[in-house]
């Protein structure tokens, strides 16, 4: 079992894009960088939540998961809520199984 821990959308030198598909997109590179280098890819995950700033940000959260995960549905949950940095729209965790 793999526990992604909150992934944001935040590039390894600090920058953090401002559009929120740039933010959803970079989170799940991230995701799948980590589950890259265990050997597993999006097929592998089991569980995702997801947080978001704002209800506002729903729906290109749905879509750009939806486009990475193509047709896998792991169990999912979306909690709309604060988050750490006022500049994050979006933080995702996540469970994988080999």
């Amino acid at each position: 079992m793999l526990f992604i821990s909150g992934q944001i959308p935040q590039t390894p030198d600090g920058h953090v894009p401002t559009a929120p598909e740039a933010q959803c997109r970079l989170v799940w590179h991230n995701i799948q960088a980590i589950l890259a280098d265990a050997g597993m890819d999006v097929d592998n995950l089991v569980k995702v939540t997801t947080f978001l700033a704002d209800r506002r940000f729903a729906e290109v959260n749905t879509q750009v998961r939806n486009e990475v995960l193509g047709t896998h549905r792991p169990a999912l949950t979306v909690i709309v809520t604060g988050i750490f940095d006022p500049e994050w729209i979006i933080e995702v965790e996540a469970i994988a199984v080999a």
